[in-house]
């Protein structure tokens, strides 16, 4: 099936991974860091399976191993022996399930709000599992989120919604 994939930049490569909630996609979870990094580093910011713009194909299983295995054909495609790994919530479990099952592929890896350890259930989790699509509903949701609510945007909301 056809990754949709930002892939910016020269040097060493770093493999971003977005996490999962309602409308995202690598550009939206990554867009205001990957041309930053670009500058030094290759960012390459895939859309994993059954999100953003990357091919669904019906009946197809969404597991963890299917995207580990979707990360690294990405990386066999793009003649990528080893990356650095950054993975956001769904992407951190994701990122953790890579460097457990082929550890030579990982250099480093860094995880934010990573799923894999037990924790409770916050008011803004049960929001997002909880959430009914519209514009209003996913800016109310952004903001639960956000430490900065600044960067919370009709433009972020309208990329996601």
């Amino acid at each position: 099936f056809h990754t949709n994939v930002n892939d910016l930049g020269e040097g060493a490569p770093v493999l971003f991974i977005h996490g999962s909630g309602p409308g995202v996609s690598a550009w939206a979870n990554w867009r205001l860091v990957l041309p930053v990094l670009a500058q030094t580093r290759r960012v390459i910011a895939p859309d994993m399976a059954g999100f953003g713009f990357t091919e669904r194909v019906p009946g197809a299983a969404y597991t963890m191993d299917a995207w580990v295995r979707q990360a690294l054909d990405l990386l066999d495609a793009l003649d990528i022996e080893r990356a650095d790994v950054v993975g956001n919530s769904f992407g951190g479990a994701l990122a953790l399930a890579l460097a457990i099952r082929a550890p030579h592929r990982v250099r480093r890896l860094v995880l934010m709000g990573s799923v894999g350890v037990p924790f409770a259930i916050t008011l803004g989790l049960d929001a997002v599992w909880g959430y009914t699509p519209s514009f209003a509903n996913m800016r109310r949701i952004m903001d639960v989120f956000a430490f900065d609510r600044a960067l919370v945007t009709d433009e972020l909301a309208q990329l996601r919604y």
